[in-house]
């Protein structure tokens, strides 16, 4: 392996986490991580809890798409 592959290879695993970083942290912040759970009305929580599903589903969807890029 000669220098310039060796870069390539290392930028690509900063660039990887940094995107997957950014996001699940996009995701979060959808998701409505704002008020504490006393703060909210029984409505708010339920929206909450189904932003949490929803994020969750959405990593899920990220490592699925993941893997089929790998095939």
């Amino acid at each position: 392996m000669n220098a310039n592959q060796i870069i390539n290879l290392v930028m690509r695993m900063f660039v990887r986490k940094a995107v997957g970083r950014g996001m699940n942290a996009g995701i979060n912040r959808m998701a409505g991580k704002g008020k504490s759970r006393e703060e909210m009305s029984p409505e708010e929580r339920q929206k909450a809890r189904q932003g949490k599903q929803s994020a969750r589903r959405a990593r899920q969807m990220m490592k699925m798409g993941r893997r089929i890029g790998r095939m």
